[in-house]
């Protein structure tokens, strides 16, 4: 706790000089001023004067701070730029990088002036730690990089550390340094579960519900109505995958960790990357993952994240104008109202406000915090009316989005909530109607012979007819005949008769080489010796030409089972069993931040002043 107040109050006296800083740069490149060239710095790299307090005066009154703050503002972007200069200079010709060091306020030797270190970026972490501690005189450090700590038994490159990389340095106790011994333990376990939960959904992304769902569960994509989604096969497993890495980093997100959130949520924006865009423009699932990883680079004061978090923010913004539409009709088509959802534009605006006022674009913040304070005052909600309908039955999370749903209407949110629960209750009572039909389905494919995994596939494929689905599997029966005729014809057949193999042999061995005569040869001597040999006993049959037949003993398959099992459960713990619960917003983090936004713009106001 005492880290991340540090942290915090670090980050919040660089706002103010960002803002300030922003606004100046935005004046020098209208006006084209070079601050790392004549007059403005000279021949040894340092301020030339007075043409810097010339600009200070000149500029002090449009961006409404006083002349001795623009001046040292003008000052550390002018050191800055010539710093990267030689910086990148250097590193072109020697590949040593140059970072910038963001040092806890007690190792500064001057607090106006930057901190620079070069080294390589193939050194481990620890090294830089070493110097770092060395040269300013701190005790136990730790580095901060994009809001994420660096182990210190890895390199600088393969955690993202490159040029020009802005570095927070924080100060730790004795004990907290005890606990940093520990970290890239933290670290290995963040990247097992990153693997479980990839591992985890990747096998229900795979599952398509032919089977019974209480020994293998399976995941449906639906509508907001809940209606199952016709979606490609790959896209679907993408999709799956992409919003099961989601569900795991808000549930992360509610715990307060967002350091290991911010790596899942990263994770899911990978896997939808790999859906179409046709796809991506018509759910708002893709919009609220962008707003979450940004609200992370904020909660984590990850302000260097600001490029990134401009960009996801825009891309959530157009995903939310596609799905819900200019006005949100189509949401209001869909809903009936759109109460709910706005809490996810109360903190796009918010989030907005936040990276304007670090640009330097004060006007454009008040903009956005204005109509964050509109949204805010429709959805904070009466606690007396909440305390109501919360002793009627219904649980925090009703009684929220209910209220919200109708606009803080104490008995249109009773009734709201109670249609909605029935809602959920018919749409159960269909789904075990259609599960039990589809049992009575294939139960009668399995009374003509077929096996109980062929015909829940076949029906499943068929949408639960269970005409088609005979079709499906007589026609399936013909291709495989087909198929296993031309592989294992009569002439190639003969052929390892002729060489005095066993027909059951010769029959296996050309199947699993796929028709191909000499592979199979090769199949029945590498395996038995002497062709008659009787084929050894295998769990599982390949098309494959490889020279081994495969085996697996049935240990094993169990074995590989009960992980598969164990994986299942564990992701399925985080997915949330309210289908809106992603609406469930307190506005408790929300509250604090739009307190200190009004602090930020009021503050420069009264300089403007």
């Amino acid at each position: 706790m005492a880290e991340q107040n540090i942290e915090a109050k670090l980050e919040k006296l660089q706002m103010g000089q960002q803002n300030i800083e922003a606004k100046l740069k935005k004046l020098l490149k209208q006006a084209k001023i070079q601050l790392w060239n004549p007059p403005y710095t000279n021949d040894l790299g340092e301020p030339g004067q007075p043409h810097m307090q010339e600009l200070a005066e000149r500029y002090a009154s449009s961006v409404g701070y006083s002349v001795s703050e623009v001046g040292a503002a003008l000052e550390s972007i002018r050191a800055q730029a010539v710093m990267k200069g030689k910086g990148n200079k250097t590193f072109r010709e020697t590949n040593v990088a140059t970072l910038e060091l963001l040092l806890p306020r007690h190792g500064r030797k001057d607090p106006k002036k930057k901190n620079y270190m070069e080294t390589k970026l193939d050194v481990l972490a620890q090294e830089v730690m070493d110097r770092v501690a060395e040269e300013y005189g701190l005790k136990h450090i730790k580095l901060i990089l994009n809001g994420k700590s660096l182990s210190s038994d890895r390199r600088l490159d393969e955690q993202s550390v490159k040029n020009n990389s802005k570095v927070m340095v924080l100060t730790v106790s004795e004990m907290e340094r005890k606990q940093q011994i520990m970290e890239d333990e933290k670290q290995k376990n963040q990247n097992e579960s990153i693997q479980r939960t990839q591992k985890g959904f990747q096998i229900l992304s795979e599952r398509d519900g032919s089977e019974d769902p209480k020994i293998k569960p399976f995941l449906e994509i639906a509508d907001q109505k809940g209606n199952p989604l016709k979606i490609p096969a790959d896209e679907k497993k993408a999709l799956i995958v992409a919003m099961g890495f989601h569900e795991k980093g808000r549930s992360l997100m509610k715990r307060k960790q967002y350091d290991d959130a911010l790596c899942h949520l990263l994770q899911a924006d990978s896997q939808f990357e790999k859906c179409g865009s046709t796809l991506l423009r018509i759910v708002d699932n893709y919009a609220v993952l962008q707003l979450d990883i940004v609200w992370c680079y904020r909660a984590l004061e990850a302000l260097c994240c600001l490029d990134d978090g401009k960009m996801r923010l825009q891309k959530a913004e157009d995903c939310f104008l596609q799905c819900y539409g200019e006005q949100q009709e189509r949401l209001m088509m869909i809903k009936g109202n759109t109460g709910r959802e706005k809490v996810l534009f109360l903190r796009l605006y918010l989030l907005q406000s936040l990276l304007s006022y670090i640009e330097g674009n004060d006007t454009q913040a008040r903009l956005n915090l204005d109509k964050v304070e509109g949204l805010y005052s429709h959805l904070c909600l009466d606690s007396e009316k909440m305390a109501q309908l919360m002793s009627l039955g219904f649980t925090e999370t009703e009684a929220r989005l209910g209220l919200r749903a109708c606009q803080g209407d104490l008995q249109e949110a009773a009734v709201h909530i109670i249609n909605r629960r029935q809602e959920r209750e018919e749409m159960k009572d269909s789904q075990r109607k259609k599960r039990r039909k589809e049992m009575v389905a294939i139960t009668s494919l399995r009374e003509l012979g077929y096996s109980q995994r062929d015909a829940a596939r076949a029906l499943h494929q068929a949408d639960g007819d269970v005409n088609r689905a005979y079709e499906i599997l007589v026609n399936s029966a013909q291709v495989t005949n087909n198929n296993t005729e031309e592989v294992v014809s009569p002439e190639k057949l003969g052929q390892l008769l002729y060489l005095g193999f066993e027909r059951e042999v010769s029959e296996m061995a050309l199947r699993l080489a796929g028709g191909d005569v000499q592979s199979a040869i090769k199949l029945v001597l590498d395996n038995h010796g002497s062709p008659s040999t009787s084929p050894p006993s295998s769990s599982s049959s390949s098309s494959s030409s490889s020279s081994e037949i495969p085996s697996c003993s049935s240990d094993t398959s169990a074995e590989t089972e009960t992980e598969n099992r164990m994986l299942v459960n564990e992701v399925l713990e985080d997915i949330s069993r309210h289908e809106e619960d992603y609406l469930d917003v307190t506005l408790e983090e929300e509250s604090e931040l739009i307190a200190t936004m009004k602090t930020y713009l009021s503050q420069g106001s009264a300089h403007t002043m």
